[in-house]
């Protein structure tokens, strides 16, 4: 079987169950490959991003207790503090705290009357001058004591993923989310529940299988063709979406097309949902149908923002064709920068994508489990040279601290040579290691990579070597990234490999889970304990979701529908949706810490990471959060449209 055909089995196969196949046998370890060097040009930028607000935010967090958190920013100055001030039943606002406050930026309110409604804004200090408040946000009378954020939706169908950006230009996030309704449809909301808008995708939204739906199908599979950005930086994001005949945007006006195999990229105003730029999507592979799409955003040259398209249709019943394109909106028009065609090239993509800058120069590349394209389009490399073949979880990130640059981890689907993962230089494509099975077939099915054990430098790395029955998977172990040797000498000790959340308050990450059985779905935030280590299922757990009435994405799937730093301080929200459908469930951090550090939002790989959502995986970003950090760089941005008073 030539290594082409493999690549196209694997694909069709993963992609017609949704789901990892199976293999047997254990690891072994390949001996590591020295980095080799690659040459700097120049740093670009600063890059464009957001002009956030604080993002306060206020949850019960005990019986008299509120933690109130909010975002130091990316330019924040130096040495800046904050004074944390409460209204209480709509009175004057009075500072709580005696000093001020140049920790953490979180504070834990013991004294409030929780009786009576309580707003909280945040003052920041600059050279002993206290600066302009925050906006409030208000903690309801009698409040329930839960680390959740509630915001109201209207009733609709299913949701499988929810979008961030700053539609109305306030500095606070808002939400796009879709319903897996028949034909589907996008909305949006502001950050506090307010509606603004529907896209309608039309009767071509309505055949949503996952290989060969309908043109105008979002969201099905590892396919999603949706993102949202602030893409001409004027200081509110916009609405990126593939279209295709029949489509309704939010203003009512309705998109044609000749036929209902040609599309369009459309670029909305996200705060009516009107087109505001369309374009046609490139017509080499028109012949095979429809393309189904993954959308996200990175600065390919380092100072703007484009939008990175990923799509693919099926020749047949066999191969897939591939195409990148990237785009420039400039406010008025969407102009293609350039086309990628992967053609007969053994080039082996997998389920999600990564846009980050993997060598250090500002500028961001584009990358598949398989092969990496420089900002400009071009090739940069391949790991198929090196055995590497479809897979579906891979990871960019500054993995071990020890060396230069960034790493990637990636694990093998049905691979022939038995590889199971591998570990290697991001920059230049040299695999440093691999864990390999005794037998050919091998199947990593699940992977992940975080910093969860505070013994070992650096990350850990994990993965299931099983069948597509969950429940049939074995443990491959717990290794230390840095090493490739195992940091758990009992194999079947370590967590569940699925996404990463920081919660509590350490660098440390914490994990989200959620059992793949429909009979006992239960999603939690859960902590390796390194003292007592325990089997994928017994982690001990810091938060179980449906205790506060979450439920996790539609179907069979067992994700959030996003996971991200989009309020307070820099630990993670886990974004998950009442069972009827109704309400955003978003839950927040309930633990105070000493840790200071600048929003993960203002941080480039991380939130070009939100962007993305293919097969959902964590976000990471360009420097080393973990365990004996030392303080990360101050990012290389500026902040998109003009200034806004708090």
């Amino acid at each position: 079987m030539t290594a082409r055909n493999r690549r196209v089995r694997a694909l069709t196969l993963c992609a017609l169950t949704g789901l990892a196949l199976g293999a047997t046998a254990g690891p072994a370890v390949s001996a590591p490959v020295p980095r080799s060097a690659s040459p700097q040009a120049p740093a670009a930028g600063p890059r464009l991003m957001e002009r956030l607000d604080r993002g306060v935010v206020a949850v019960r967090s005990g019986e008299k207790e509120v933690l109130v958190s909010w975002r130091l920013l990316g330019l924040d100055p130096e040495g800046i503090g904050f004074d944390v001030e409460r209204s209480t039943d709509g009175g004057p606002y009075r500072r709580l705290n005696r000093k001020v406050l140049t920790g953490g930026t979180n504070y834990v309110d013991a004294t409030a009357d929780l009786g009576t409604s309580n707003r909280y804004r945040v003052r920041p200090v600059v050279d002993s001058r206290p600066q302009p408040p925050s906006r409030p946000f208000t903690l309801s009378a009698g409040h329930a004591t839960e680390p959740v954020v509630r915001v109201p939706l209207r009733e609709g169908g299913r949701i499988k993923f929810v979008w961030v950006g700053d539609l109305d230009g306030d500095g606070a996030y808002d939400y796009v989310l879709d319903r897996q309704t028949a034909p589907q449809k996008l909305e949006a909301y502001r950050s506090d529940g307010a509606f603004l808008w529907e896209l309608d995708l039309g009767p071509n939204s309505v055949q949503q299988n996952n290989i060969e739906g309908g043109s105008a199908t979002i969201d099905v599979g590892h396919n999603d063709g949706v993102t949202v950005y602030d893409l001409d930086s004027d200081g509110r994001a916009e609405v990126a979406v593939r279209v295709a005949n029949g489509v309704t945007f939010g203003d009512g006006t309705r998109h044609t097309e000749t036929d209902d195999v040609r599309q369009s990229i459309a670029i909305l105003d996200g705060r009516t949902g009107a087109p505001k730029a369309t374009a046609p999507v490139p017509d080499d592979y028109v012949a095979d149908g429809p393309m189904y799409a993954r959308f996200g955003v990175g600065h390919l040259d380092g100072r703007a923002p484009s939008l990175v398209a990923y799509m693919k249709n099926r020749i047949g019943n066999g191969d897939f064709n591939l195409m990148y394109t990237a785009w420039k909106f400039d406010g008025r028009s969407l102009t293609q920068q350039w086309k990628f065609l992967r053609g007969d090239q053994d080039l082996p993509d997998g389920h999600n994508t990564r846009i980050v800058d993997v060598d250090g120069d500002g500028r961001d590349e584009v990358g598949e489990i398989g092969f990496l394209l420089n900002g400009d389009g071009t090739l940069r490399y391949s790991l198929a040279p090196q055995g590497v073949i479809h897979g579906d979880r891979w990871f960019v990130a500054d993995i071990d601290p020890g060396r230069k640059g960034l790493e990637g981890y990636g694990i093998q689907q049905d691979h022939p040579g038995g590889l199971l993962d591998y570990y290697y230089d991001a920059a230049t494509g040299a695999i440093i290691w691999k864990h390999s099975s005794t037998e050919p077939g091998a199947d990593a099915g699940r992977g992940m990579v975080a910093d969860i054990d505070p013994r070992f430098p650096g990350m850990e790395v994990w993965s299931i070597n099983g069948e597509v029955n969950y429940e049939q998977g074995r443990p491959t172990g717990l290794y230390n990234a840095a090493t490739g040797q195992l940091a758990e000498p009992d194999t079947t000790k370590q967590p569940w490999p699925h996404m990463g959340v920081w919660w509590d308050g350490d660098p440390l990450r914490e994990l989200f889970n959620a059992d793949p059985f429909p009979d006992r779905r239960d999603a939690r935030i859960e902590k390796w304990d390194p003292a007592d280590p325990a089997q994928p299922w017994a982690l001990p757990r810091v938060v179980t979701t449906s205790e506060y009435g979450a439920v996790t994405a539609l179907g069979n799937m067992v994700y959030p529908h996003l996971v991200g730093d989009i309020l307070g301080d820099w630990r993670e929200e886990v974004v998950l949706t009442s069972p009827d459908n109704d309400e955003l469930v978003i839950f927040t951090t309930d633990r105070p810490t000493g840790t200071r550090l600048y929003t993960l939002a203002h941080n480039p790989a991380y939130r070009n990471g939100l962007t993305l959502k293919g097969y959902l995986q964590s976000s990471n970003v360009d420097y080393f959060l973990g365990h004996g950090m030392t303080a990360p760089p101050r990012p290389n941005i500026g902040y998109a449209g003009p200034p806004r008073g708090e």
